[in-house]
Order: C-alpha cells, then structure tokens, then sequence
C-alpha cells in the first residue's frame, strides 16, 4: 500500500477503536501494535512523523550503561532486552556499535568496578551483546582510538550496543501499521477532543497545509505526544500542576576528518562529570548530549551557544590533539526528553537523576497518556499502551471481535523483509547497484541499503527506469533524485523539511545543510504533488527557518 500524505488525510475520518495522537516513536509503536492485532486505527501528527524528540535523540538503541549506576535494573534489562528484539526486526536500522569507555586516574570510579559493571550489563543482557566486552590496555587504546588523550589512561573497556537512525526507526514502524490498515496522517492537528459526556470520545484534526477540518470519533483515544503532553491533556481538563519535566539535549556535528573516531567514546564532561559521547556518523562525527531542564514551547527548542561551547569544551579536553571551534560546527540539533516529574513535589532532583521510566495514565475522561520512556524501549511500551486501551474497549463492550497476536517482536519493519541472516549490508549494497544497472555509485547503493533495507531495491527500479534519478541531490553527496519522489511517494513526506531533515539527514549531514538544494527539492516536490507557486514559497521558506533555528545560538558571535 503506498503512503501518499494526502490520501491519508482523504482516508481519515469515521469512527475507529484506537485514535493515537502524536507521530513520534511512541505514537508509531501504538499504531503498529494495534492494527497488527486487528484493530481499526487512525493515527494524526501535527507536523511530520519524527518531528520532535525521536529525530533528535542521541541515535543509540543501548542498555544505558549508566543506569547500573542508579540501580535501575529493570530498565537496563528491559531495555538489552529490547535491544535484541530491535536488532532482529530491523537489522538495516539498527547497527552493532563499539564503545570505548576510557578510565584514568582521575575517574571517579576505579577500572575494577568498571569492568564488574560491564560483567553485570552483559548478565542483564543474558549474554547477548553483538559483541562480548574486553579491556584494553591504554598501548591498545592508541591503536583503537589514536586522537584520544592517553595521559593518565590507566584502561579502557570496549563493550558494544547498537546506533540508529531515531526518524527512520520511527517511520518504519509507522509504514508497517499502515501496511496492515491503519491511517496514518501527518500535519495533522488535534484542535479540540469530542466528549460523550465526561468522556473522550475522538478529536476534531486540522490539516495545517490547508486549514480543513475533520471529526474522527474513536472508543479510545491515546496520548502519545511526548514533549507536548502536558498541551494535550490540557485540552481535555484542567490540570492541577504538569505531569512532565522536559529536559533539553542538544548535540553538534562535525566532519569526522576534524574529529576522526572508531567507537562511540564515552566521556565525563570535565567541570559537571555528565556523561557524554563522541559518535562515528559516517563522514561525520556527533556530540552529546547537554541535560538542562527546559520550560519554554517545545517547538522553539534549539542549541545555545552555551550548549555548543559545553559539548565543544569537553570534546577538546578529551581530543586535545583534534581542538575543535565553533566554526567547525555543521548542524546542531536540539530535542527534549519527556521525563516525568518526580514523585513527590518540591524534590531537588537534577536533571540527569530523573527517571526515564514510562508511566502509562489513564484519566477521569478516558483519554490515555503514555508518558517518559526510551527510545530502545518503545515497542514495549507500545504493547504495555495497546494493552491498557483493549482493556478500556473490552469494559466499554466496544471490542465486538476477537484480536490477533501483535506479534511485533517478530515480524520485521518493512525494509527488513528478506534482509540476509548474516547483516551484510555490503552485499544488499551489490544487489541494490546491479538492480539499477550499475547506474548507482557504489556510494549511493551503499546508502540506499542501509538507509532503506530492501526496499532499497525497489528504488534501484526506478532509477534503472529512469536513469536520471540517480543524480545527486547535493553535488558530490551520495543521496539522489530518487529519494525525492520515494519520500512523497511511499514515505509520507509532505514538505521540504520532510525530505531534507527525516528522510535523507542532508539537513544535518551537508556542509551548508542543504540550503544550496533546497530549491531543487521543493520544484520536484511542486510537480509530484501539485504545488502552487506559493505553497512551494511556503514550504522552502519554513525549511530556512529551521535552519535558521538551528543556527540561532550563532547570534551571539554577530
């Protein structure tokens, strides 16, 4: 089934069991579980899938190694749990990652305790790491990571979890719930809740591209808007004080020939001890992540030059031999966490400290709110929340049929179908290229299979059908044409930023983040889809402004 924005929109409306509202991690896992198990579901994002926090996390499906520290055992092991089920259904998305944590003398924690705490993430993980840990000797360190500062290196373990792509991830998991009927339609607003009664009965969505209005009723509806929770509840009832405390995290990118790394190295920022990491990104390498609280719209979230100096400072107390400058900053990008608020009030509990644990609520009006969490955990919260609304729908006598398993720990996202058992990403990328006729570069046959998995072939078609597709979007970049048409086409992609920020990352990937193709995209786009002169102009000019947002901490240098 091909997922085209507006025939979502065109599709949307009537009455469903499960109306989700928020197109983000969280939001996709719930529509996947749901319409896998045979219900009836609509989905609506104000903005693209992705939009907010789970296009802007640290990228890492991971145990969270520091949570042994809090004792947050049940995470770490629901999340290395997860881990597994994440690199079995979305092998081409989720991709085995070194990391090197360095200890010296000055560490707050010796290298015997470290190395226990290794043996214990691995037991939590029953042993099923991509790679079992080993410690190396600061000669061995050398080797492995050569701009990192040995003096003082008494060690360094080098164990492995998984990276990425947060958006993609997300996207997928959305692209299988509509492959098995759900609705799923993005720059879609929720305005205003239906009631029966006191209860929550459905929404009234706007279609922010063009201002129409539908009423979508529903016998459960699930609040799963991560940063904008506290908003959503609020249009249904007044609040007595917030459910969330968001925390903001920032990171910067840079070449990776400034920064060259192997493994994601694990640091200690040098004047508060948070811990931070320095990420291979292919041509590129990340930093992060800052953990401030944060109180202001959640659509307004950027880096501060504060946050770029921080990330900056302890990248060169720990590369010394690689100094980095704002200059060589290429992109930032800035999310917020959905953390819940402490227990109880008034507790003085930094950033860092709070919890990342989900909580599931259910409120007086029935609407369902799934709040905190990970992104390495989402598919079993999504279950958890499913769960919670069947039940709602069996109390009400609104589930007059009998439910199929989910099954979603088995059955793969969409590009992992036929995906080889032994992950060689390099042998799809062959087949991807001789699909095309060898019109792809190997470099764009490489990225079309690790960014789509096997569809990737599917787009090889294309461009053998038409050769011209295989241009490249940037000069000397490997994405190309094709890409463009596949975004509108199959991936819902319905505005420039849509295609420049989530569906090929040249909005942080590119020197001058894409600005110099914007124009490009937006006339393919104007064709596929039927633009006028000004909603072309409109789209071009909201993706500036989040460029422009994102280089808004640059205002201080002026």
């Amino acid at each position: 089934m091909s997922a085209v924005r507006q025939e979502m929109w065109e599709r949307l409306g009537g009455t469903v069991d499960v109306l989700v509202v928020g197109g983000g991690i969280n939001g996709a896992g719930i529509a996947r579980d749901a319409a896998r198990r045979g219900l009836r579901v609509a989905l609506v994002e104000m903005n693209d899938l992705a939009w907010g926090t789970s296009s802007r996390s640290s990228k890492l499906v991971h145990g969270g190694l520091r949570y042994l520290e809090q004792l947050e055992l049940s995470l770490v092991f629901e999340a290395v749990s997860e881990r597994r089920v994440l690199l079995d259904i979305a092998p081409h998305l989720v991709n085995p990652l070194g990391f090197l944590f360095p200890v010296f003398k000055s560490s707050r924690r010796p290298l015997g305790l470290i190395n226990a705490g290794m043996w214990l993430y691995e037991g939590l993980s029953l042993f099923r790491s991509p790679k079992r840990h080993r410690t190396l000797t600061p000669g061995e360190v050398s080797k492995e990571e050569p701009s990192l500062k040995v003096a003082n290196l008494k060690g360094a373990p080098l164990y492995y979890d998984c990276s990425t792509d947060d958006a993609r991830l997300t996207l997928e998991s959305a692209l299988d719930a509509v492959n098995v009927g759900a609705v799923v339609a993005t720059w879609a607003k929720v305005v205003e809740f239906v009631r029966e009664g006191a209860r929550v009965k459905g929404a009234v969505v706007e279609d922010t591209l063009s201002g129409t209005r539908k009423t979508i009723l529903a016998h459960a509806v699930i609040n799963a808007t991560g940063p904008w929770t506290d908003r959503t509840i609020a249009l249904s009832a007044p609040m007595d004080q917030a459910l969330l405390r968001p925390t903001k995290g920032v990171h910067v990118v840079v070449d990776s020939q400034k920064l060259p790394v192997n493994n994601a190295v694990v640091c200690f920022h040098p004047d508060d001890g948070r811990v931070l990491f320095a990420i291979p990104w292919g041509d590129r390498t990340y930093l992060g992540t800052t953990d401030t609280d944060y109180e202001g719209d959640p659509s307004d979230v950027a880096a501060t030059l504060e946050d770029v100096d921080y990330l900056l400072n302890a990248s060169n107390h720990y590369f010394p031999s690689r100094p980095l400058t704002r200059d060589d900053v290429i992109a930032t990008w800035a999310g917020l966490r959905p953390l819940m608020q402490p227990a109880r009030k008034g507790q003085n509990i930094g950033e860092s400290a709070v919890s990342r644990e989900h909580q599931i609520i259910v409120g007086q009006d029935g609407l369902i709110t799934i709040a905190g969490g990970k992104l390495t955990t989402y598919r079993r919260m999504s279950a958890e929340v499913v769960d919670t609304a069947v039940q709602m729908l069996r109390l009400s006598n609104a589930l007059p049929r009998s439910l199929s398993s989910s099954r979603t720990d088995q059955e793969p996202l969409p590009g992992a179908n036929g995906w080889p058992d032994d992950d060689n990403h390099a042998r799809v990328a062959q087949q991807v290229r001789a699909t095309s006729d060898n019109t792809l570069s190997e470099a764009s046959a490489r990225l079309l299979a690790d960014t789509y998995g096997m569809r990737a072939l599917q787009i090889a078609r294309l461009v053998r059908q038409d050769p011209s597709l295989a241009g490249p979007i940037v000069p000397g970049r490997p994405e190309i044409l094709a890409q463009i048409n596949w975004a509108v086409t199959e991936e819902l992609a319905a505005t420039v930023a849509d295609v420049m920020t989530r569906r090929t990352q040249l909005f942080y990937r590119d020197l001058d983040q894409g600005l110099g193709a914007a124009e490009i995209v937006a006339d393919r786009m104007a064709s596929l889809i039927g633009w006028t002169d000004e909603q072309r102009l409109a789209s071009l000019q909201a993706y500036r402004a989040d460029v422009a947002l994102a280089r808004r901490w640059r205002e201080k240098l002026a």
